[in-house]
């Protein structure tokens, strides 16, 4: 008896250092497709907001007074809606106190109902369906803007700036790529423009050699593929052999470092325009050239092109935590839902649905194979 007497303070003592230990810790879910045809985004999502989390607990991440450590929780939703919404499960159990997350709308959207059911905060660095935001889930946010302008802002372009008459949009099905591509059909208004054709292909298909053939009966002075760069790339090299030359216009999915890589020669000098969501002006610039100086110092590489805005979602998560001064989602939600962050894409300030306020677009083109800007549009 008097062992185990003893034995009872201990196991009390122990028990509340662990406590104690676990106070300390606030665990931020990172989720994007680690495998498949976009993993090279997914990677870059994951980095950054590693880096972002590096920093933070380098400068000594405090909340109340107290030093806190950040966790980050990294999944792999494989762009799947399936596992997508096992690993927003799986964050839910470990009690994570933020998601930043899911790159793919896909997966995104159907996540996005698990994390409001259990009352934790999103913020996707990169989901541009509108209907993300349109459920009114009081936890959800983005730091870029919708499809909405995208596909608005794209068809302005095609008709005043590439003077374009005939148009073929394809699109891969997925929630982000016939998103987009009804946005910018809805928007393709104007004295003899025609949408001519609209194709489909999938996420994972390689012969994109039947519709493009369709298309060039059409004779398009413009092709509209909404999707991303890992079919892109390779359906440019065979417009290319197929002798389409007409112009080719696309979202973010398709505004990466890789395009050039992935269509190879079939680039074109100025062929490709496409937009991605955010941009910065005037001595905003500057920041967001140190962060890619960073990234680049860190991980040995070029960001792809979500990782600016990922770090800007981690980061803006933990202020509005430090304005709370807690970690826990129902009491650092009202900060988020006011709060006014100076990051590296920008101002970001949310509008009452969970949408970034005021979002820019940045036009791009390829150049010598490399991504090239534009303009910054509003």
């Amino acid at each position: 008896m008097q062992f185990t007497t003893k034995l009872i303070p201990l196991a009390i003592a122990l028990a509340f250092a662990a406590q104690a230990s676990a106070q300390q810790v606030v665990k931020i879910g990172a989720v994007a497709p680690m495998s498949g045809p976009n993993a090279h985004l997914g990677k870059d999502n994951d980095n950054a907001a590693r880096m972002a989390i590096d920093e933070l607990n380098a400068k000594g991440f405090t909340l109340g007074g107290k030093k806190v450590t950040l966790q980050m929780l990294s999944e792999d939703d494989a762009g799947d809606p399936k596992q997508g919404t096992a690993v927003a499960q799986k964050l839910v159990d470990a009690h994570v106190n933020g998601v930043i997350g899911h790159l793919n709308s896909g997966t995104t959207v159907p996540a996005s109902k698990i994390y409001n059911d259990a009352g934790i905060v999103q913020i996707s660095p990169a989901t541009t369906a509108p209907v993300f935001t349109r459920q009114r889930f009081p936890g959800a946010f983005r730091v870029v803007a919708s499809d909405v302008k995208l596909g608005s802002t794209l068809a302005k372009y095609a008709i005043n700036n590439l003077k374009a008459k005939n148009i073929a949009v394809i699109d891969d099905r997925t929630t982000y790529g016939q998103g987009v591509a009804d946005e910018f059909v809805k928007a393709v208004k104007g004295p003899g423009v025609r949408v001519v054709g609209k194709e489909f292909t999938n996420p994972n298909a390689t012969d994109y050699t039947a519709i493009l053939t369709s298309i060039k009966a059409k004779k398009p002075d413009l092709v509209f593929f909404g999707g991303m760069d890992s079919v892109g790339g390779p359906m440019l090299k065979q417009m290319k052999a197929l002798g389409i030359n007409a112009m080719y216009m696309g979202g973010d999915g398709i505004c990466t470092e890789s395009l050039g890589r992935l269509a190879g020669d079939a680039i074109g000098e100025g062929k490709v325009v496409c937009a991605e969501a955010g941009g910065v002006q005037g001595p905003q610039e500057q920041g967001l050239a140190d962060f890619r100086e960073r990234y680049k110092k860190k991980f040995g590489h070029d960001i792809q092109l979500y990782a600016p805005y990922v770090y800007d979602a981690v980061m803006v998560m933990a202020a509005a935590m430090q304005q709370a001064n807690s970690a826990d989602p129902a009491k650092y939600l009202p900060e988020l839902k006011k709060i006014k962050y100076e990051g590296v894409t920008g101002t970001i300030q949310f509008d009452p649905s969970g949408d970034i306020k005021d979002g820019a677009l940045t036009l791009y083109t390829y150049k010598g194979g490399k991504k090239t800007k534009m303009e910054v549009v509003r």
